[in-house]
């Protein structure tokens, strides 16, 4: 079967049956970043591109946070250091979402997002439980065949799913890859990247609509070649700067000594 096909009948699926779940995780994320918040976006291995497709990027905005582990998604040398089985090791650790969060301030109006094809992955269950512990709202992207298809790996007995206020679902199937060749007895062609990225600029999309209602749009970063370099320069640097003073917001202080 041609992927090219399988993966329209996978942003059909979204399309046709998640719409009402990206525009709640869109309501989460424009009360956060209207507020002049953050929604703070977290994923491991490949689920970091879902990530980095919401900021910083051309045709986005400040206010999302990527909460992103190097030591679970740098893995591109495969073999050796930093490789592909320390990152698939880290990312199932209990207790390194604690670690994680203590860098941070946790409380409203934040929020979190979460990207986890299989649910599975403890730093993205403990990120969850403790961001919605500190009172955020926490949005869930994963895959409802995934939920279905083995039993919970965590100690809670929980998968991400259970354990955060929205789930969108990618509509990907069981084992991520879309294609089946004759002689082959293993699917190929992963596509929860592509479902990902369309969720989170489906979501990107409708919360600067939310925002731009209520005149709270951040500065959008765009190219030259759209609006001109001196405008262009003018955006990324206010975004920047913008983007500075929410994360200095949130991020863990010293307390002060009496």
């Amino acid at each position: 079967m041609n992927w090219m096909k399988r993966a329209h009948e996978v942003l059909e699926a979204i399309e046709g049956t998640q719409t009402d779940n990206i525009a709640a995780a869109a309501a989460i994320a424009a009360d956060s970043i209207g507020a002049g918040s953050v929604m703070f976006a977290s994923g491991t291995g490949h689920s970091r591109i879902a990530v980095e497709e919401l900021f910083p990027r051309y045709g986005s905005f400040p206010g999302f946070y990527p909460l992103v582990e190097l030591s679970t998604t740098f893995h591109t040398q495969v073999v050796g250091n930093n490789g592909q089985r320390q990152a698939m090791f880290l990312e199932k650790v209990e207790g390194l979402a604690a670690a994680i969060l203590a860098n941070f301030e946790l409380a409203p109006p934040q929020s979190m997002i979460l990207f986890s094809a299989s649910g599975q992955n403890a730093v993205a269950i403990e990120l969850a439980t403790i961001a919605r512990e500190a009172g955020l709202p926490v949005v869930g992207v994963t895959s409802l065949a995934e939920y279905g298809a083995s039993a919970a790996r965590h100690s809670s007995g929980k998968k991400l799913a259970d354990v955060v206020d929205v789930v969108i679902d990618l509509c990907t199937p069981v084992g991520d890859s879309l294609v089946t060749l004759d002689g082959l007895d293993t699917p190929i062609g992963p596509g929860t990247t592509l479902a990902g990225t369309a969720i989170v600029n489906a979501m990107k999309i409708e919360t600067a609509r939310l925002l731009l209602e209520r005149g709270q749009l951040p500065s959008v970063l765009t190219s030259a070649a759209v609006i001109g370099a001196e405008r262009s320069h003018e955006l990324f640097e206010d975004a920047y700067l913008d983007q500075a003073e929410r994360s200095a917001a949130v991020l863990r202080k010293r307390r002060s000594r009496s």
